[in-house]
């Protein structure tokens, strides 16, 4: 291969099942076009059933799609009259059942259409890459590889790549680059084994939770409390996982294990218990059946009893005990008050955390490169907060270890192999995390992270137990913020609140910060050390104020928000706000004033306040009836009536507290302008932000003019915002004081009660939004919405 870029025109995907659906739903979202193929259907349209695939993408939830459009990008094809469009793909995915010898007979086929220079990969979960591999042509296999993504792929950031042996290797370098840009994912090099790294970890360490459910005789619903968010791992824990991912694919990936790995010491157990083979025979297989070790009967979850095979209300909980030890923040003191404790919960954990690090330890060099990969496998394909190697050397490795040891000396075991040697023996005897790199059992050394360029552009990469990245100098620091760089001249500004929520005291920070940008650097970017971006302003710091009637001292926070976001617009320098995560209301305000934003995909951003019986009073409200009055100029004619579909648009959004699915989707709602920057990959967040204000900077930066004329829809607007605000009412929609709430709302949108098409400034709408907010903040009912929301995390609705 040259060492020239993978550029990437478009993709194929072969099969249109779920996974190869989705997989093409997400290079749509990347803005990568995509044929999606699958059999040709028997009746009617020949692509029927690809078509019936991409409507069921549109209807999915939590929505593969990132935006409702970008369907359009994915093509349908069929095997029977499309291959020739094969030809212009650069990159072929093959995504149909788990069958080798279904696979082959389809590479048989297609291999003859595929282009002389095009990458063709299997999304294979588990099935050997090697011996796939032989069913292409000797001039393909050097293009051949595995390509495992995870479901939903859009969410999930793991995708494995394995080489099969005689993959270019300087192709995989490519192909990983565009993976991790493009896609946004995080990639593993997996070896050619079984189910590869995370599956093959992840579902032992399911299997290995089911043998101890028996036999310590706990409930399915109990061993999902326990093995949820209390320890760290995705809120489907074991059981709702199994069903999320389909009874009948586990027992599929089951299976491969028992047949192709008679000779491990845990096989016995490589095999689907009596009552997951009995669901299966009934047709119970999980969330896509509607039934499966959980099942939902009118409003009541109920759970599969294990001794009658019935079905019964799920109640499952921690024991206080277990949870108090569960709560402990030193990993040590925990592990070792489990081992210890008489509480068959408390046993449990040990058990499934004992059995599952040696495991780990035993195959670490046959399935993966390094321990690195083995954690970051399975916090990224099954969504742990820390992996199983990680948990280990946090908890004391030494001490663990001898744990582990002595429970197999007493046959406490799963399997009754020993540690192997290198676990207390060798640079790895103190742990498999150190400074030098992650531990590779079969090389006997410390591996560094990889030296592709493409990690170049994560600052502050997803971070390994014992990586501390460098926290740059230090420029200005508050209480509330820090103002700081990474050697250049490009200032960086990040809240340090809870949440990075915006009080007054951030507020100073952030003023303080654009101050010396403008003296001392090129610009400032927004960018936070963790998400959310921010889910707004902090009620709680007002509070006291409004119950005390200090309404002088609210308006002047309130005047303070304003102007701080007119700052962020009108600096001399550029500004960019870098979002991930949430960036609810005043946040999403910032967001709207800085000169550019550059977003991740996940990032969901909305104009909220309206939820607590407020409005947008940031300078939000204004910078969107400015925006509708932009679109109406931009337009074939300047009738100044035509400003009002995009006032209504902006109206429902605020009025309903509308939070965008995407960035893509917040572009779409108009949060973010079309000027803005979506990516793929939050570790990349901070780079591009940069490259933004560099960019800026270089074009002889100049901020924008205010608005002086901006045309109103004035008394009429207001009227017809009334009247949809009528119609919400009388049909049940909106409560009378949500009515009251979306009045003031269409007041500032449309400008007051003037005549429409009067003009007026900035200035006219900042006064109209603090007139319109501080009235809302007296009434009592908006006072109970905000103590209400503050004290339980939800709406109220009065």
């Amino acid at each position: 291969m040259s060492d020239s870029p993978f550029l990437v025109r478009k993709v194929a995907v072969l099969g249109a099942g779920v996974m190869g659906a989705q997989i093409a739903a997400h290079l749509a979202n990347a803005g990568v076009p995509v044929v999606l193929f699958d059999l040709a259907a028997k009746d009617g349209d020949s692509n029927g059933i690809v078509r019936a695939a991409i409507d069921k993408l549109k209807k999915l939830e939590p929505p593969p799609l990132a935006t409702k459009d970008r369907w359009a990008y994915i093509d349908a094809a069929n095997y029977d009259q499309n291959l020739g469009e094969l030809a212009e793909c650069d990159l072929v995915i093959e995504a149909i059942s788990e069958r080798m010898d279904w696979k082959k007979a389809l590479y048989e086929k297609v291999a003859p259409h595929v282009g002389s220079r095009a990458i063709f990969a299997s999304n294979t979960s588990g099935l050997s890459i090697n011996d796939l591999g032989e069913a292409c042509p000797p001039t393909l296999r050097p293009r051949f590889c595995g390509i495992h993504f995870f479901n939903p792929p859009r969410y999930m950031h793991l995708v494995e790549l394995i080489a099969q042996r005689a993959t270019d290797h300087g192709l995989l370098d490519q192909l990983e680059t565009f993976l991790v840009t493009v896609l946004g994912k995080g990639v593993v090099r997996a070896k050619d084994t079984p189910n590869f790294v995370a599956n093959r970890v992840g579902v032992f360490s399911m299997l290995a939770t089911m043998a101890h459910t028996e036999a310590f005789g706990l409930g399915f619903d109990v061993v999902d409390a326990l093995t949820g968010p209390a320890i760290g791992r995705a809120k489907s824990a074991t059981y709702r996982t199994a069903d999320v991912v389909g009874l009948d694919t586990m027992a599929h990936v089951i299976a491969t294990m028992e047949k192709t790995l008679s000779d491990d010491p845990w096989h016995k157990y490589y095999q689907a218990p009596a009552w997951l083979k009995a669901l299966i025979d009934k047709g119970a297989l999980g969330q896509k059946t509607r039934a499966g070790v959980f099942q939902k009967a009118g409003k009541e979850i109920q759970v599969l009893d294990l001794g009658t095979l019935a079905y019964r209300p799920s109640t499952g909980e921690i024991d206080p005990p277990v949870a108090e030890i569960l709560a402990l923040k030193n990993p040590a003191e925990k592990f070792a008050r489990l081992r210890a404790s008489s509480n068959p919960q408390a046993q449990f954990l040990w058990a499934i955390f004992r059995d599952l690090f040696h495991y780990c330890a035993y195959h670490l060099a046959a399935i993966a490169d390094n321990a690195r990969d083995v954690d970051f496998s399975i916090r990224w394909g099954f969504g742990w907060q820390m992996g199983p190697f990680e948990i280990w050397q946090a908890a004391g490795w030494k001490e663990v270890a001898r744990w582990i040891a002595e429970d197999i000396a007493a046959g406490k075991t799963l399997a009754s192999v020993p540690l192997p040697q290198w676990v207390s023996e060798g640079p790895a005897a103190s742990g498999v995390h150190s400074r030098e790199g992650a531990y590779s059992a079969a090389e006997n050394v410390f591996k560094p992270r990889s030296s592709l360029p493409v990690y170049r552009r994560q600052y502050y990469p997803d971070p390994i137990l014992g990586e501390k990245w460098a926290a740059g100098t230090t420029i200005m620091e508050t209480d509330a913020v820090r103002m700081w760089h990474t050697g250049d001249d490009i200032a960086i500004v990040s809240f340090k609140s809870k949440l990075n929520t915006i009080g007054e005291d951030v507020l100073d920070g952030l003023l303080a910060a654009i101050a010396e940008a403008e003296k001392n650097w090129r610009g400032l970017v927004i960018w936070q050390t963790r998400e959310p971006f921010s889910v707004g302003a902090n009620l709680a710091s007002v509070l006291p104020a409004v119950q005390a009637g200090k309404w002088h001292q609210v308006e002047a926070i309130v005047a303070k928000f304003q102007l701080t976001a007119q700052r962020l617009k009108y600096s001399l320098i550029p500004t960019v706000a870098a979002v991930r995560g949430m960036a609810l209301g005043g946040s999403c305000e910032f967001i709207m004033h800085c000169d550019r934003a550059v977003a991740a995909l996940e990032s969901y951003i909305g104009l909220v306040e309206a939820g607590v019986g407020l409005l947008p009073a940031g300078g939000g409200s204004k910078e969107l009836a400015a925006r509708a009055a932009q679109e109406v100029a931009r337009g074939a004619n300047g009738s100044q009536l035509d400003q009002f579909p995009f006032l209504r648009t902006y109206f429902q959004q605020m009025a309903t507290a509308t939070v965008s699915k995407s960035a893509l989707d917040a572009k779409d709602i108009g949060y973010l302008r079309p000027s803005d920057v979506v990516i793929f990959n939050p570790y990349e967040l901070l780079w591009v932000a940069k490259a933004q204000v560099q960019a800026l900077s270089e074009s002889a930066y100049r901020p924008p003019l205010p608005a002086r004329n901006i045309p109103v829809a004035g008394k009429t607007g207001i009227a017809t915002l009334e009247m949809m605000l009528v119609n919400m009412r009388d049909g049940g929609f909106v409560s009378a004081y949500d009515f009251e709430i979306g009045l003031a709302i269409a007041r500032v949108l449309c400008g007051g009660e003037l005549e429409p098409g009067s003009l007026v400034d900035e200035n006219w709408f900042l006064t109209l939004e603090r007139k319109e907010f501080m009235g809302l903040l007296r009434n009592a009912k908006t006072q109970e919405r905000v103590a209400h929301t503050l004290k339980t995390g939800k709406p109220l609705r009065n």
